[in-house]
């Protein structure tokens, strides 16, 4: 799973009126907007979706879900066997195969990417997670990899095949590996490489002409860093952008003329997705769910996602894809619900006992930090409505907001109150990385959450190789979420992508958009 921020997903519109500068921009070349700027490209210490995005160009695993069916298929493998007990699994790799800069891709890069891993100097704890049950990783020979597993795990050949790989004989060179410079220059397999990044404007990449497969027709994609959407708008409107996520208020407003659409394509659909308020649960305001479930009763989530989202979107319960078997449609969202929300706060003990407009419990005021990231203009009018309403029921709120970078440190060091964020998530729910109370130090647990039925739930899920037993499972512990509410679930929003016609063969499928498959046009505009 990768932390995003919602605004900094929907972050772009566009108006036609002034003069098209896609005309100086070669037609091979896609220019794509970045909200925020990536602390590195290291695939395996990163958590970020903005990373994701790019390195999912550079590097390659050993297999892949197809774009369409999800299926698994080989990538970097050309095939693999399961032992019957499902503890063991070999990878035969394709032969052949050469990192960007020339070295030959063999098993020791498998296992050299795994062992950093479980290195516990090497920041990457998110991950960790995934192979604690992996009790070896070893080269059979040079083009085969053996990972033997403790447990049963039901994802164990995705998360096995899809284990982030970086090459050796760049990163073993007795450099911290958390601040190799090639953290910043990658080298992958994929379909591009990296060539530069100018800080704080660019990321550019161009076709990896050592790679395997057939050569992308964009030849060049350039990743322009903006936080400013006012900026950015602008730089659409003069063409120096091709591919943008829109906000709403754009997808509905400014994104229909007939001009524009003259220029561009304007693409709808769902990503596995959600986006949340969470409380920190070792902060005393937060430590009682009947608190947490109070202020989901003073989130007016409906009013807001028509407010801030012009209704593109559904509000959620939990934190499976909403388009999934494993998220259950039987429990509805908690409603908004101030009277409820006051009864909640009296019977946890809450009370204004001075008079003084602020509620207060053994001496304590309920007032708190949200804490934000500067460069989200969702959470920047989230946080508004939130402070309001939370006012009239006797919560002080304030707002600090920070830089991505900061922002995301403070996360990890569990240094805040409550904030807004978003999960993107993987096809397969595996509640561990988020939930279970064995994350809360150093994983993706930041709220802290600690149940004893859900770890219990948690692990059963990963050892059950039975779909249905295993949605079984996760509805009874959605069931628990929705009851403890470590998170206001806030909702599911579709992606509202806008990309220049400078490109044919855009195709949406069930992952999403891949650039590496389109064509230039014929020309630019």
């Amino acid at each position: 799973m990768r932390i995003v921020i919602p605004a900094i997903i929907l972050s772009l519109a566009a108006l036609a009126s002034c003069r098209d500068m896609s005309a100086v921009r070669p037609p091979d070349t896609l220019a794509i907007h970045m909200g925020a700027e990536p602390s590195h490209l290291n695939p395996i210490t990163s958590t970020e979706a903005v990373a994701s995005s790019i390195n999912n160009y550079i590097y390659e695993n050993l297999v892949d879900r197809d774009y369409d069916t999800l299926e698994i298929v080989p990538q970097l493998a050309e095939r693999w066997t399961i032992s019957p007990d499902r503890l063991r699994y070999v990878f035969h790799l394709k032969r052949g195969v050469v990192w960007s800069d020339g070295v030959e891709f063999t098993a020791d890069d498998v296992v050299y990417s795994y062992e950093r891993i479980k290195d516990p100097k090497v920041a990457c704890a998110p991950l960790k997670v995934y192979y604690i049950d992996v009790t070896s990783c070893r080269a059979l020979d040079r083009y085969t990899v053996e990972f033997v597993y403790s447990k049963r795990y039901f994802r164990a050949l995705e998360i096995c095949g899809g284990m982030p790989l970086v090459p050796k004989h760049v990163f073993n060179d007795g450099t911290d590996f958390n601040t190799h410079t090639k953290n910043r220059s990658p080298v992958g397999t994929g379909p591009y490489r990296f060539e530069r990044w100018d800080t704080g404007k660019r990321i550019v990449l161009i076709a990896n002409e050592r790679y395997r497969g057939k050569k992308p027709a964009v030849r060049r994609v350039v990743y322009t860093i903006v936080a400013e959407i006012n900026v950015a708008l602008q730089m659409l409107k003069k063409g120096e952008l091709d591919l943008m996520g829109v906000r709403p208020i754009q997808w509905v407003r400014q994104t229909n003329s007939e001009s524009f659409l003259s220029r561009y394509r304007k693409l709808k659909y769902f990503m596995p997705y959600f986006s949340y308020i969470g409380w920190n649960s070792r902060r005393a305001w937060f430590s009682d769910k009947r608190v947490r479930r109070a202020l989901t009763h003073l989130v007016n989530r409906e009013a807001i996602l028509e407010k801030l989202e012009f209704g593109q979107g559904m509000v959620v319960s939990g934190d499976s894809y909403v388009f999934s078997k494993n998220y259950n449609q039987n429990i509805k969202p908690w409603p908004y619900d101030p009277a409820a929300a006051r009864e909640l706060l009296r019977q946890a003990g809450w009370v204004d006992s001075d008079r003084d407009g602020i509620l207060d419990k053994d001496g304590k005021k309920f007032s708190f930090t949200f804490t934000m990231s500067s460069g989200s203009k969702f959470a920047e009018r989230l946080s508004t409505i939130l402070k309001e309403d939370f006012a009239k029921a006797g919560i002080q709120m304030s707002i600090n907001r920070y830089e991505w970078a900061v922002f995301v440190k403070k996360l990890h060091e569990r240094d805040f109150d409550a904030v807004t964020l978003a999960w993107s998530l993987d096809w397969e729910s595996d509640p561990y990385q988020l939930w279970h109370s064995s994350q809360v130090k150093d994983g993706s647990n930041y709220c802290g959450f600690v149940n004893r039925e859900a770890d219990g739930i948690i692990e059963r899920v990963r050892a059950e190789f039975d779909p249905v037993a295993r949605m079984r499972l996760l509805h009874r512990f959605h069931e628990i979420l929705h009851e403890e509410q470590p998170y206001t679930f806030l909702y599911c929003t579709p992606a509202l992508v806008v990309v220049s016609k400078r490109f044919n063969n855009v195709v949406v499928h069930t992952k999403g958009l891949r650039y590496d498959e389109w064509e230039p046009a014929g020309g630019a505009q």
